[in-house]
């Protein structure tokens, strides 16, 4: 994928303008799902670019050139306090929960219950997440769950830690028996079965939010995306991909 210079924003042929889009982790699906009809009716082009919450505020605070990003509200609060996002700009778009994967064909293990989640997870021969030293939000918040649940050593001694991408292509590939991502990871991915969410009471959202460049070179255009991602046309969108509206 080429990178744009600074200045973000390049005119196309069209007089259209081109986004570059960082966008994290389970937020991608629903770009993708839902940029072609919003380039079909602009004209404007966009470039995604994906990759863990860690990955990209790294790469955004070295100088890397976008227009918008889709992260967590703090990060998005963060780069603006740090100059990086214009201020104002920030606008929650979606949250999404922590599913449970296996092979599919594979016996679906009861998770109903907390007890019932540390049995399953107990008892699989291997048990795959992203790393939360990665930066993925979902990792981060697994690493803490199973130190919370007193299961940590035992897990973590059978794991297979994803430094990126979606746990369950490991499990559809057989790397690994059992996983936990976010949901619309889950979704996509042929060869898998999402045995289903976490139980309520450890239940986890990663709320994703979008900000537009300090240094955007035509706001108004990734505002325009910025609208789409948050109008009545996504909804539809995130239920089918395991999301849900944040408010």
């Amino acid at each position: 994928m080429a990178l744009l210079g600074v200045g973000l924003m390049t005119a196309t042929p069209s007089g259209a303008t081109e986004l570059k889009v960082l966008t994290a982790g389970a937020f991608k699906e629903i770009l993708l799902a839902l940029v072609p009809g919003f380039e079909t009716a602009t004209g404007h082009k966009v470039v995604l670019d994906n990759a863990t919450v860690g990955v990209l505020m790294r790469r955004i605070e070295s100088g890397e050139a976008f227009d918008l990003a889709v992260l967590g509200p703090g990060a998005i609060d963060e780069l603006i306090a740090k100059g990086k996002i214009a201020a104002g700009t920030r606008a929650t778009l979606a949250r999404v929960g922590i599913g449970v994967v296996v092979k599919a064909g594979a016996p679906k293990p009861d998770i109903a219950t907390v007890d019932d989640f540390k049995r399953a997870l107990l008892a699989a021969k291997s048990v795959a997440y992203i790393d939360p030293a990665a930066g993925g939000s979902s990792g981060i918040y697994v690493a803490k769950l199973l130190q919370q649940l007193g299961i940590a050593e035992v897990v973590n001694a059978k794991a297979k830690l994803i430094q990126g991408g979606a746990v369950a292509e490991h499990i559809a590939d057989g790397e690994a028996e059992l996983g936990l991502h976010q949901i619309s990871e889950i979704l996509p991915i042929k060869g898998v079965t999402l045995v289903g969410p976490l139980p309520a009471a450890i239940q986890n959202y990663t709320v994703y939010a979008a900000g537009i460049a300090a240094a955007a070179h035509e706001p108004a255009a990734a505002r325009a995306l910025i609208d789409r991602l948050a109008g009545p046309d996504a909804a539809a969108v995130l239920q089918a991909k395991g999301m849900e509206p944040a408010s």
